[in-house]
């Protein structure tokens, strides 16, 4: 069934309005880190959903969504991701990365422990949807992790904006997550966040971005 459309809205902005609402929001993000230090502060439940609810607007193929994203508060089952996830990354950081990659990883001070899992109020796993079942029949979605990335950006970018703090973990293999939180066949974990306030005494490296003319290539 074809969709109705309908007439375009969008707020018109002068050249100088877009230029400042640009600097302002590339300053907001610039400020963006990723903490691995959280306070086990409450976070109220609402702004949760409504970042949830700002991912969910990102472009997807054929507009199929293919996401879910299970928030998690429950203390015993955070403890029991936790106690998955680290048995996980301890064999990655044992066999599974090469030297190159520990090296790499090393400046940044991680290991295989993940103690903010249980610290930080809520947990969201975010899932892909690889196929859907219509009336018995299995369809595929499409560009599946193209869709799944674009929404991810968006959740962190919405993480950002309501003052809270995040960490993105992969844990791998993520299939034990599936397990946990009893999610049917057709999804595939992608995506672990914790989701709270940075604690007092969190630090983050003085780390540096690349300057625009490393990652901007103009073709006037």
């Amino acid at each position: 069934m074809a969709y109705k459309f309908v007439p375009f809205k969008q707020k018109k902005l002068t050249e100088e309005e877009q230029l400042k609402n640009s600097e302002t929001f590339y300053q907001a993000l610039d400020e963006r880190r990723s903490v691995r230090e959280f306070s086990d502060k409450p976070v109220p439940k609402e702004v949760i959903e409504n970042i949830i609810k700002a991912a969910g607007t990102a472009p997807s193929g054929a507009h199929k969504q293919p996401w879910t994203f299970c928030v998690i508060s429950n203390p015993a089952l955070k403890t029991e991701v936790r106690k998955a996830a680290e048995e996980e990354e301890k064999v990655s950081y044992g066999s599974r990365m090469s030297e190159r990659w520990k090296a790499d990883l090393e400046p940044l001070g991680t290991t295989w422990e993940k103690p903010f899992i249980e610290i930080a109020p809520y947990i969201i796993v975010v899932f892909k949807r690889a196929h859907e079942t219509v009336e018995g029949e299995k369809r595929n979605n499409y560009y599946v992790n193209e869709s799944i990335g674009i929404a991810c950006g968006m959740l962190i970018s919405a993480i950002h904006n309501a003052g809270l703090v995040t960490l993105t973990h992969t844990p791998s293999p993520m299939n034990f997550l599936t397990k946990i939180l009893n999610r049917p066949e057709n999804e595939r974990a992608y995506l672990l966040l914790p989701i709270g306030y940075a604690a007092d005494d969190a630090e983050v490296p003085d780390l540096q971005r690349k300057e625009l003319d490393e990652i901007m290539v103009s073709y006037d």
